[in-house]
């Protein structure tokens, strides 16, 4: 017999604070210094990756990006982006469709703490999504989303019919009344939030329903994912120095460094990710292969951990917010 509804949905995922991470600074500051004498294995791309995330957040002419996957959004590493970007530790942010997805319903509605070896077969009985080890229940997700964005494009369009990714996620932002929302964050402090893959997502899945809707209604909507190409090549022009700090693979790192190879690629590099380069993929990418595309410069300090970005993000984020 598999187990109840309540028996799962007990334990509920809390995002990390800024007074976490303040907290922890201290401790933080200190293993980073530990990793870099001991000589480890892994150890020592922690250290490095703090010391160049912290050289380049300081560095007042570098235009930070931040790039991540949405996955993280459903976990306590949510709080952790946001927090930095609250902080003003974040000049522009990269991700994936699903972050809005996320940020929106943990807004409103709460995500659990599951195990990795649950019955599959028994969580889509009872209506549960898993997400790795995180479960979402069915009516905290899309039903939740696809409100939201109805009721939000419904004002919307009203503005104008032509929208670009980044002014949706603005959008989003002023909406959400979450302290661990990112999207409320990089609203509040001005970062745009850029998503050349919006569609992918039930956020964009509720565009185009809208949309679909609104034709009989005499209203139409258009997603201009061209006009923020325009805006991120401004913004990479622009910078005197390029840094990008980049949770994980996929579009979201690879938008990131397809621009900076622009200006002359990154001038400070910091990857976390779980994936391997030997089958060359993208999200395997180790940082020296970048420099090969003009994408990070041969000149530039970068590094790649090779680890769950849950466990060294917070890590290096709290050691960030050291001063």
């Amino acid at each position: 017999m598999g187990l109840s509804r309540e028996a799962l949905l007990v334990e509920k995922v809390t995002d990390v604070s800024v007074d976490d991470l303040r907290g922890l600074s201290p401790l933080a500051r200190k293993l980073c210094e530990l990793y870099a004498r001991m000589g480890g294995f892994s150890s020592r791309y922690v250290a490095r990756a703090a010391e160049v995330a912290r050289e380049m957040v300081s560095d007042e002419r570098c235009t930070v990006f931040l790039a991540f996957t949405a996955n993280l959004v459903a976990t306590g590493l949510r709080g952790a982006i946001a927090a930095l970007v609250r902080e003003g530790l974040v000049d522009a942010i990269v991700t994936t469709g699903g972050t809005f997805d996320h940020d929106i319903a943990r807004s409103m509605a709460p995500y659990y703490r599951g195990e990795l070896e649950l019955d599959d077969e028994m969580l889509q009985r009872l209506e549960i999504h898993r997400l790795g080890n995180i479960l979402v229940p069915k009516e905290s997700y899309g039903p939740v989303i696809e409100e939201f964005t109805h009721r939000m494009l419904e004002e919307l369009v009203k503005v104008k019919d032509r929208w670009t990714p980044s002014e949706l996620a603005r959008e989003v932002g002023v909406r959400l009344k979450d302290a661990n929302s990112i999207l409320a964050a990089a609203a509040e402090r001005g970062v745009p939030v850029f998503c050349p893959g919006l569609v992918d997502s039930a956020f964009g899945t509720a565009l185009f329903t809208f949309r679909e809707v609104g034709r009989s209604r005499g209203y139409s909507l258009e997603l201009d994912v061209v006009g923020d190409m325009h805006r991120i090549a401004e913004l990479v022009m622009e910078s005197e120095r390029l840094g990008a700090i980049v949770l994980g693979g996929g579009i979201s790192k690879h938008h990131v460094i397809w621009w900076a190879q622009f200006k002359g690629g990154l001038d400070y590099a910091v990857y976390i990710t779980t994936a391997v380069e030997f089958d060359g993929s993208l999200s395997g990418a180790r940082t020296r292969e970048a420099i090969s595309w003009g994408k990070i410069k041969p000149t530039s300090k970068h590094v790649t951990v090779p680890a769950d970005a849950t466990l060294v993000f917070p890590l290096i984020a709290a050691a960030l917010l050291g001063g």
